[in-house]
This record gives C-alpha cells, structure tokens and sequence, in this order.
C-alpha cells in the first residue's frame, strides 16, 4: 500500500488518512479552515478532505443517511476516471507533469486504501444529477494531491479541483462512466455468490437423486417426481441467471467519457475522448468503449433499465424458490415436511421448540425491495428531460443497494440454508405412497375414464389409489409395480398398453 507522506510543516495534525491539519497556536488542536464558493464562505472542518462543494451538499441533502463513500464500486470508479482523465490530459499536453503525477499518484493512494472512502461523504440521494458526487471526488483527491506537493488542504492556488482534476470533465459525462464502471466492479462478487449457490443446489440436487416424492402444482397433488428433480430445477433457474447477468453486464462497457456536458464535448481536445479512453482501458482491464452517438448517450439511462430488470428476475426466482422451500419444509408434523432445513435460531418467544425458516424469508423480503428498486428506477428513468436525466444518483443508489442486499442474501441462503438441508426420506415415500396423483401415470393403459372414476373413490374412501386397482382387479400387482416403477414415473415413456 502506498503512503501519502504529511506536508513539509512543523505545526501539523495527522489525521487518520495521512493527510494533516494546521494546529492553533495556543491550543495545539486542530483548526478548522475556510473556503469560498460563488455563495459565501464556508467553514471545512478539521481533517476533512473534502471542501465548500462538498459541505454545501452535506447542508442541502440529509436524505438517506448513506453516503456514496458507502458504495466502494462507486468510489472505485469515479476515481479511476479521474485518473485517467489526468493523464490523457498530461499525453494532450493540457496538464503539466508536477500536477498530473500528483493526481494520478493521489488516485492511486485513494483506490489502494479503503480508509479515504470515509471522506466521499456526500449522501447518495442528491439533487444535481451527480454534481456533489463529482466535486466530492474532486475536492478529495485534489486535498490528496496537495498534501503530496507538500501543500495545505485548500490550497488551490497550486492544484484545483475544477480546473486541475476536473479538466476536460463534466458531471454529466464522469458521473455515468463511474456509474457504469462501479457496476462493472459490483456485479463481479454477485456472480461468484450466484455460482456458489449453483454448487450447492448442484450438490443437493445429486444428493436427493433417487427420493420419490409428490410434485404439486396449484397446491395440489400431481404427478411423482424426485426431489433431485425438484433441486436441479432450482439449479437450473440460477444457472440461467448467471448467464443473463453476465450477457447484461458486457453493455456498461460503453460510455459517454468525454462528451462533457451534453455530449458535444465542449472544452475537450478534438483527441481527447480516444485518449482517456485509452487510459480507462489501461486502467481497468476492461473493454471499455465510446459511445457510438455521445449525445445519446448522455441523456439515455436505458441499460440501467434493463439491468435492473435483470435483478429484479433474479430476485423473484430467488424469492420463489425461497417460498417453496418454506412450504417443503412446512411441519414438522402437519405440514408437507419433505425437508428439513437447518436450525439457525429459535423462533417463538412464547412457543417453546418452534424453529421457524427465517433465511428464506429474508431472501423474500430482500426480493420484494430489489422489486421496488426497479420501479424507482423506472420512474427515475421516464423522467429524464431534453440532454439528462437528472436522476441518475437515485438510479446508482437503487442498483447498487439491489446487488449489494442480493449478493448478502445469496451468501446467507447458501452457507446458512441450502448447505445444511437434509431429506425426510421416510415422509417423502409416505406421502408419495398415498398420493392420488400417481393414477396420472395409468391413463395411456387404464383410460381416462377409469382413472377419474378411481381417483374419485380413493379419495372418497381414504384408500391408497393402487390398493383399488388390484382390488378391482383392473392390474395384477406385478403389473402395477412395474408400470409405478420410479423411473417409470419421473420421466418420459412409451409403449404403456393394458396387460
């Protein structure tokens, strides 16, 4: 990890980041320094990196309570932007190379030490379409940069944050590549908590291979399947999530970087949006691309859309699957009990031995807001007007706490649900035994008819469905056997006729 070295001055406080605040001379504490904005001077408190625009976002939005430093992705990306944007601008020949190194170093120190995310403390819920956000950073690696030129914070004279770090750069083009990028960087660990999932259902779904057991549909007996089945479905259903993620994910590749405030590129060298593109390659390792028509893309937040839309379909089948193994494992002695999940907490204060299944209920409720993120979303995105869309804070803020809440919740279903579920083998064949359901399985040799009017008296008569069939001598009991034989039952068959 790189160090950031104190200014070159004797009376000096060392913050936590490295960086230091000028001490009074009578108390020896900390001081508090001013700066001014185009509205007045505003009082910077000691040991904060951040500067006027920053403190003027802290006073206009108590929103949330969550601040972008919050999101690392995002910090991460806005970061690495700033960057590149130095260092295509010291290749243009725009930035010279004492205050380039400065930043590009300052960068590199704030991306390789999680304690400087403290300092982007502006709240994710903003007005301004990203402004604070952008000046927050600015402000930040610029103080950075300063306290490796052996400068004071503030000292702006030497190193800018508008006119240094935020050369060539508007919010409107460095707030949704740092978007994009952040995303880029978030969905990577989803992925890898979806693929552990995948394993364990995998695992389970082998486990659980040769178990008969009643499938159900409208809650309501149905045909024989295997609860190997059942879990490979579940398997399945994740597997193709992770597919779409990753197909989703690849168009976050393309962004507007360089097209400044609505797209045109104003104050940018005619080389620029190729330059620092280069760089954000460089950087990141990643295939990032221009946009086709910067305009467009200034204005348009469609891919967030559609990606959330993605999350929202992950969530729902998490949810569902979640859902039925609630009712799988309803009981324990008067519901379906088919499974048994792990204990992890007692689940009454007043019903003594009551264990309840609070991890796939967690997993509903983190699905439900995942949904509702996508609505807001959805609004956020129909009311862009004209060059922007002035809502992307709140977009960056619902995708962000959706893969973060998902990918938490996913990690926890895992290792604190799935890993730990066991068979009711006895229950499972009991049940399967005195299902009605199986008589689905005579039709092709018995008729439809018959089977009806079978199904009708078993369960009229609380009789098992294969006890009344060779009672009424319809099947030897050598024949029925070998007709509901299991594999017989959970899969395709020809060639059935009466015997």
């Amino acid at each position: 990890m790189m160090n950031m070295p104190p200014p070159a001055q004797d009376a000096a406080f060392c913050n936590s980041t490295g960086q230091t605040s000028p001490v009074g001379p009578e108390t020896g504490l900390p001081v508090p320094r001013v700066e001014r904005d185009l509205l007045g001077e505003v009082t910077i408190p000691p040991g904060a990196l951040w500067g006027v625009h920053t403190k003027r976002a802290l006073d206009n939005f108590p929103i949330s309570g969550t601040t972008i430093g919050t999101f690392g992705e995002l910090v991460q990306g806005l970061v690495t932007v700033k960057q590149a944007a130095a260092r295509a601008n010291l290749a243009l020949g725009y930035l010279d190379p004492t205050r380039a190194d400065a930043i590009d170093r300052a960068c590199q120190i704030i991306l390789e030490n999680p304690a400087y995310r403290a300092q982007f403390v502006v709240d994710a819920m903003q007005g301004g379409a990203g402004t604070s956000t952008n000046m927050n950073a600015n402000e930040v690696i610029a103080n950075v940069a300063l306290g490796l030129l052996g400068e004071k914070p503030g000292a702006y004279s030497v190193l800018h944050p508008n006119d240094h770090v935020n050369m060539a750069q508007s919010t409107n083009d460095v707030y949704p590549t740092a978007l994009r990028l952040g995303l880029l960087l978030a969905v990577d660990p989803l992925v890898r908590a979806l693929e552990g999932l995948h394993v364990a259902l995998d695992e389970k779904a082998e486990a659980f291979g040769a178990i008969l057991k009643v499938g159900r549909t409208q809650l309501r007996d149905a045909v024989p399947m295997t609860l190997g089945q059942e879990f490979g479905a579940f398997r399945t259903a994740i597997a193709t999530e992770i597919t779409s993620i990753k197909t989703h994910v690849t168009a976050f590749g393309q962004v507007n970087l360089g097209g400044t405030a609505i797209g045109t590129g104003l104050n940018t060298d005619p080389h620029y949006a190729s330059t620092v593109m280069t760089e954000l390659r460089s950087l990141t390792g990643r295939p990032m691309a221009i946009s086709p028509d910067m305009i467009a893309a200034t204005s348009d937040v469609g891919v967030f859309v559609l990606f959330s839309g993605v999350l929202k379909r992950l969530a729902l089948k998490l949810s569902k699957m979640s859902s039925d193994l609630r009712l799988l494992s309803s009981g324990p002695r008067t519901g379906l009990g088919e499974i048994v999940l792990p204990a992890v907490q007692a689940g009454s204060s007043i019903m003594p031995g009551k264990v309840n299944p609070v991890i796939p209920e967690a997993v509903n409720q983190v699905a439900y807001l995942v949904a509702g993120h996508d609505m807001t979303i959805t609004m956020c995105a129909d009311g862009g007007q004209l060059q922007l869309n002035a809502f992307e804070p709140m977009i960056g803020y619902c995708l962000f706490t959706s893969i973060r809440i998902l990918r938490a919740a996913i990690e926890t279903l895992t290792t604190r649900c799935i890993n730990g579920i066991s068979a009711d083998r006895a229950r499972c064949q009991y049940l399967s035994d005195i299902n009605i359901g199986i008589i689905t399985a005579l039709v092709p040799v018995l008729g439809y008819d018959t089977c009806s009017t079978i199904a009708r008296r078993a369960l009229a008569e609380n009789r098992r469905v294969t006890d009344l069939i060779v009672a009424e001598k319809l099947l030897s009991p050598e024949r029925l056997a070998a007709l509901l034989q299991a594999d017989a039952l959970t899969g395709p068959n020809v060639g059935r006729q009466a015997g």
